[in-house]
């Protein structure tokens, strides 16, 4: 036989219990070389730089 609750839970104190479960919204930042969107502390994927450099060729290039 499985568990069975006490009693029910209503759907505010279940929403309450899970309020950190949200998603949270996607942190887009320019990159300063070509200006295109690109996730924070990664390599922009349109024209391959990081800090200034040249790290990687972008797909486009090749």
């Amino acid at each position: 036989m499985g568990a069975v609750p006490k009693e029910r839970i209503p759907k505010s104190k279940q929403g309450k219990r899970r309020s950190h479960l949200h998603l949270a919204p996607v942190h887009l930042v320019n990159c300063p070389q070509c200006k295109t969107l690109k996730l924070p502390h990664r390599v922009c994927p349109n024209c391959g730089t990081y800090k200034g450099r040249q790290v990687i060729q972008p797909k486009s290039a090749q």
